[in-house]
């Protein structure tokens, strides 16, 4: 072999040894470094969990006309403060009032009816006793008598329906509130089948939630059962459709004892304090539910990944990683889970990409959080 081939043999054996030596450094280079790692530690919690919500009066009442006729009067602005029998129309009172006029008139015909009645009978009697008139002319004017009574009744009767109806026709709100809107002006012809206006008794507003069936079986087994979940319930608060948070919070006063089959869900209903008039019936939101736990082991959900319908975390035990079951409370945040078995403090995990990790990685100069 010519010396200038003995010279390109060797320069090709020696790029052939660099490049296997590289390959062979390349792959036993440690692999996992940079994950960021997190120590865990016993901590006090409170998470927020949302609630979409809708918003009612304490009280929405439809007023609805009792008789039926004109408008007259208009006596309430749109949206106004109304005050329990303040009055809010006024239909034609003129034929009312004139069936008042005669109901009256036959009252006064029955009892003189009845006088006449009760006179005769008297006087049979006297006859009778004396026997100038016969048992059944007696009888006859006793039950001339009894007749000429009911009459009478039935007189007065029609004289407090008459009165009653006249009554009707000034429609008065049965509650103290907020006026609604209405579309009736003086001169609409109405009727018992239309309501005329509703009004809001918003003092303070019923705000209605749900939660989930497990959601709600667990507060029940940790605060002793179902009698004691009301009064163990946080305060919570709620979010505006502007974005903005409520000033004043509300209190859970009553949970439903029907689970939608729809949905799995219980309704729960939030009574908040309306003192400005800011939440109106009819309104949305959300509702901030709190859930508070002291000495806990908070992990980011970043950190967990889901198989079989089962949580994992990735702890590193002696700088490798290694898969580990966790029990999770029900309800987070949407960010966070709190840990309920299955790691303890001290435990280092694996901070975030759990998904898209595997057993047995060497973690190297992780990045701690």
């Amino acid at each position: 072999m010519s010396k200038s081939k003995k010279i390109v043999w060797a320069g090709l054996c020696g790029l052939t040894l660099l490049f296997t030596t590289s390959c062979k450094e390349k792959t036993a280079a440690p692999v996992g470094g940079g994950y960021k790692t997190l120590t865990l530690s016993l901590t006090d919690k409170t998470l927020q969990s949302k609630y979409s919500a809708t918003i009612q009066g304490k009280q929405d009442v439809s007023i609805y006309p009792q008789v039926s006729g004109l408008l007259t009067e208009v006596r309430i602005d749109e949206g106004a403060p109304v005050q329990k029998g303040q009055t809010l129309f006024v239909i034609d009172q003129v034929p009312y009032k004139a069936k008042v006029a005669t109901a009256r008139a036959n009252v006064r015909s029955a009892e003189a009816a009845v006088a006449t009645a009760k006179m005769t009978a008297e006087s049979k009697q006297e006859l009778r006793r004396e026997n100038v008139v016969s048992d059944f002319d007696l009888q006859t004017a006793i039950n001339d008598l009894n007749s000429a009574e009911a009459a009478l009744a039935q007189a007065q009767a029609e004289l407090v329906n008459a009165e009653n109806d006249l009554s009707y026709t000034e429609i008065k709100s049965p509650v103290d509130g907020t006026a609604g809107m209405t579309a009736y002006r003086i001169g609409a012809l109405v009727n018992s089948t239309t309501p005329l206006l509703t009004v809001s008794d918003n003092d303070e507003m019923y705000v209605y939630f749900s939660l989930t069936e497990k959601q709600v079986l667990y507060l029940s087994r940790t605060e002793g059962g179902q009698k004691n979940i009301l009064a163990s319930m946080p305060q919570v608060e709620l979010l505006l459709n502007d974005g903005s948070t409520y000033e004043h919070k509300g209190r859970v006063d009553a949970v439903s004892g029907i689970i939608d089959p729809k949905t799995g869900s219980v309704t729960l209903r939030a009574v908040f304090p309306n003192p400005d008039r800011v939440l109106r019936s009819g309104g949305a939101g959300n509702i901030l539910f709190p859930y508070e736990r002291q000495d806990c082991i908070v992990i980011p959900q970043e950190a967990t990944y889901e198989l079989q319908d089962k949580v994992f975390v990735y702890k590193v035990v002696d700088g490798k990683t290694q898969s580990t079951p966790v029990t999770v409370f029900s309800i987070h945040n949407g960010t966070e889970y709190i840990v309920e078995s299955g790691l303890k403090a001290g435990d280092v995990i694996i901070a975030e990409g759990a998904g898209l990790l595997r057993d047995g990685i060497e973690i190297q100069g992780g990045a701690a959080l």
